[in-house]
């Protein structure tokens, strides 16, 4: 046999005839991302003429200066300051990441600020009309803990008899959080069930959506896409749940814990909030 008689056979991209569902298919890329952007200050306004807002930034130095970890939430007034004071306030501080609503006994929400630990809370009545506004400076706003506080739910678990077909390791994770929530002391930490992982049907979803029920707190932190987190009936029990740029849930996990670290301000974060507002009330003088 001469090397002219062996075939030469095309390989490589391209060589080979395309059939349906033969192409690769990505995810797309994230194309937005929340990041750190100073305020826009007002360009007229300084301190001096609005001394009440003057006063007030003194007041959240000292007390983003004093923090220590582990020092709680400390409070900042806001009821009867005017108008004008309020708003240069509100451009000094501008709008953060995390977004808090609370309902029940205690109806309120709050905004993070681009300081990090620094957080508007806005209470409310029923008609969702402002009743006062003040500052907590801390890990978490102190609407948080004062809404689980006076929350007397319960999950409602159903009996076996009524447990719908195609439900599966629901079950199993419903023992688990049990024992996990009541052992859990706060200052412990924290147990993550990771739903992604686990075969998880939509009937098992349902299921345990019917027996953990719904707490009184919700928390939204935006960033690389959203991180969307609820409390449950069941002390301690939280939904966790992460999703990409295009809305789509990539990590669905429910944790034990007081609250999920993802929407808490670090120590740290505090340190370089103090730092900031001091940069950003000399630019203001």
């Amino acid at each position: 046999m001469k090397l002219d008689d062996i075939p030469i056979m095309s390989l490589g991209p391209g060589s080979q005839p395309v059939q349906a569902g033969d192409e690769l298919e990505f995810m797309p890329f994230p194309e937005q991302m929340q990041t750190y952007r100073a305020p826009a200050l007002p360009e007229t306004l300084t301190l001096a003429d609005c001394p009440a807002a003057a006063r007030c930034l003194e007041a959240l130095q000292a007390l983003l200066d004093g923090y220590g970890q582990g020092a709680g939430v400390s409070v900042l007034d806001m009821h009867g300051s005017d108008a004008a004071s309020l708003s240069l306030v509100d451009q000094v501080l501008g709008e953060g990441e995390v977004s808090v609503r609370c309902t029940g006994t205690h109806h309120a929400r709050a905004q993070e600020s681009i300081l990090a630990g620094v957080w508007r809370v806005e209470h409310l009545d029923a008609a969702d009309r402002v009743l006062r506004t003040a500052l907590h400076v801390g890990e978490i706003p102190g609407i948080i803990q004062d809404a689980l506080s006076d929350y007397a739910g319960a999950p409602g678990c159903m009996p076996p008899e009524e447990i719908s077909p195609g439900v599966g390791n629901a079950t199993a994770v419903l023992v688990e959080l049990r024992e996990k929530a009541d052992r859990f002391r706060p200052g412990g930490e924290a147990h993550v069930v990771n739903l992604t992982l686990l075969p998880f049907s939509p009937e098992d979803n349902a299921y345990l959506q019917r027996c953990l029920g719904s707490g009184p707190v919700t928390l939204l932190s935006r960033g690389f896409g959203n991180c969307r987190i609820t409390s449950t009936a069941m002390k301690h029990v939280w939904w966790v749940q992460y999703f990409n740029s295009m809305d789509t849930l990539i990590l669905n996990t429910l944790e034990v814990t007081e609250v999920p670290a993802v929407a808490c301000a670090a120590p740290e974060d505090l340190a370089d909030s103090a730092m900031r507002l001091r940069e950003l009330v000399e630019d203001l003088k």
